[in-house]
């Protein structure tokens, strides 16, 4: 039974699955606990490989069916059983004599890093989390294999459709690297401020739609004890790093994010940005806890868990990432960021919602065919919905989790994009193009939340950054229109 205005699973299926991302110009991409980031582009780098596909629509690859596969996971926040306990063993159902070493590491780059260059690299890479590697670069090396026969290859469900009639648009979108297809996104996610409905209820406190009931709760807050928004700390400063952009973006539109992935002259120095960074700064320092600082981003989402925090800046994977240690009584729900001026260029409501957690075959792999057969297999229904079983996450294929009973903080997140309509934050994706900027953008985020520079002086260094990269002719360089 459903309340006035509520949707149904049924409902939520369907608008994620079908229409998320048709919505608007600002669908982009998300990680789940990464740095995943995409996009398209076109600047030139080294070709791609290219699989041609074979007259079989049950082998479209031409697999070879007693070749060995090897498979690496990131294993976080979804863990590592989907792969290992699902779509491995689907994998092994078609080709029972193929031997199949699964590796799951939290160290994707420090450990597959050296193996692509000596080439020697797994099949299929689960290139996800905060030591994710440089898509750029590996597609500049020629590392990275060519998804389009993915894309054009007949669906296992039913071989009249193509794998690209299957999924959101925002996987072809965003699949692009230097203008090529190179990385097939996963999931369906939502970033924006998380909070316990529980709580709240308990309390009778609203959730603040203006920066003036954001900083008043923060007062209320704090009388119990409470503090009303924690950074994320150690492993975590890029979750802060997005909700600065997110929040730029809600005060300027989403042309300061298109502004900074473009490399255009001053975009770290707009107004918006500034802005962002300044209220940010100001809600740590009278509303935060420096001690917060020495934490990584799972101990400060136990800190919230015990109701000592009210808001933390994430995306929707984290209601799986806390599940064990979740109690009865905290349920995770979204908050859009506040409007912050009075006259936004995004109204109230607006949220960051896109597809992620990246998933590419290596080009000089010793089985690239089998890999592409892998993606193929994670992109069908019992594939797909397999993966939203146990790791209660919707993928990017339409209608895949129909009927899946799903969390409380997922059906949040689809009351909230549905409110958003065509107000969605679009994804930065210089995280994906520019790594060297992301990273060092997490870097001074830190500083900067913690009182060490000023916000003009973050946004200058950032700006600095930028310039340097733009100025860098080794940096293929990338642009986007929307």
């Amino acid at each position: 039974m459903t309340h006035p205005g509520e949707i149904t699973r049924r409902q939520l299926i369907r608008r994620i699955g079908m229409t998320a991302f048709v919505a608007g110009p600002g669908a982009g991409l998300l990680g789940a606990c990464a740095t995943a980031g995409t996009g398209g582009g076109e600047a030139t780098a080294a070709p791609a490989t290219s699989l041609a596909a074979s007259a079989n629509p049950a082998n479209p690859f031409g697999v070879d069916a007693k070749k060995p596969l090897e498979v690496a996971i990131f294993s976080g926040a979804y863990g590592d059983a989907y792969a290992k306990d699902l779509h491995e063993q689907l994998y092994k159902k078609t080709f029972p004599e193929a031997a199949i070493t699964h590796t799951a590491t939290q160290e994707i780059g420090t450990q597959l890093r050296p193996r692509l260059v000596a080439g020697d690299p797994p099949d299929v890479i689960n290139n996800s989390g905060p030591k994710s590697m440089d898509l750029a670069a590996l597609a500049a090396e020629g590392h990275l294999a060519d998804l389009t026969p993915l894309f054009d290859a007949p669906s296992i469900d039913d071989p009249a459709k193509k794998v690209r009639d299957t999924v959101t648009p925002a996987v072809l979108d965003n699949a692009k690297v230097t203008g090529k297809d190179l990385v097939l996104n996963y999931t369906v996610s939502h970033r924006a401020l998380w909070y316990n409905a529980k709580l709240f209820a308990d309390k009778g406190w609203a959730v603040p739609q203006t920066w003036e009931q954001f900083v008043a709760l923060g007062e209320t807050a704090k009388q119990e004890g409470i503090l009303l928004f924690a950074y994320p700390g150690q492993k975590g400063p890029y979750y802060q790093l997005w909700n600065v952009l997110y929040t730029a973006a809600k005060i300027g539109g989403n042309q300061v994010i298109l502004d900074i992935d473009n490399l255009v002259d001053n975009a770290w120095n707009a107004e918006p940005m500034k802005r962002a960074v300044t209220i940010w700064v100001d809600v740590q320092a009278k509303y935060g806890d420096k001690a917060y600082f020495g934490l990584d981003h799972t101990q400060t989402q136990i800190k919230q868990l015990q109701n000592k925090l009210l808001f933390y800046p994430v995306g929707s994977w984290i209601e799986t990432e806390m599940a064990k240690d979740k109690p009865d009584d905290f349920e995770y729900a979204i908050a859009p960021i506040p409007e912050v001026t009075g006259s936004d260029k995004l109204p109230y409501g607006a949220i960051q919602v896109g597809v992620g957690e990246n998933f590419v075959v290596a080009a000089k792999g010793k089985n690239p065919q089998g890999g592409l057969e892998y993606l193929r297999i994670m992109l069908s229904k019992e594939g797909a919905r397999g993966f939203t079983e146990m790791t209660k996450n919707v993928t990017v294929v339409n209608g895949a989790a129909e009927g899946v009973d799903l969390p409380a903080g997922l059906m949040s997140a689809a009351r909230a994009q549905d409110k958003a309509g065509q107000n969605i934050i679009t994804e930065a994706r210089f995280e994906g193009w520019y790594k060297e900027l992301f990273d060092y953008g997490t870097e001074q985020i830190n500083v900067v939340m913690a009182g060490r520079v000023t916000p003009e002086e973050f946004c200058a260094n950032m700006q600095k950054k930028a310039d340097a990269v733009k100025k860098d002719e080794s940096v293929t360089k990338q642009t986007r229109s929307q």
